[in-house]
């Protein structure tokens, strides 16, 4: 796989997160627990996408 295509996976990846979130979020009783797991990893994605977007410019 080339960077572009992983870059496009992340990208993917993080917005089914988003919506993960959302609907835990928006549960009458959401499990703060697995919330928290999701944003770790939402934003764990959002640094590697930064990263990659940054070695993608510099090549």
């Amino acid at each position: 796989m080339n960077e572009t295509a992983d870059l496009i996976a992340l990208k993917a990846r993080h917005e089914a997160l988003e919506q993960e979130i959302e609907v835990e979020a928006n549960r009458p009783l959401p499990d703060q627990a697995h919330l928290t797991e999701l944003k770790r990893e939402k934003l764990k994605i959002k640094e590697d996408m930064a990263l990659m977007v940054g070695e993608l410019e510099v090549a």
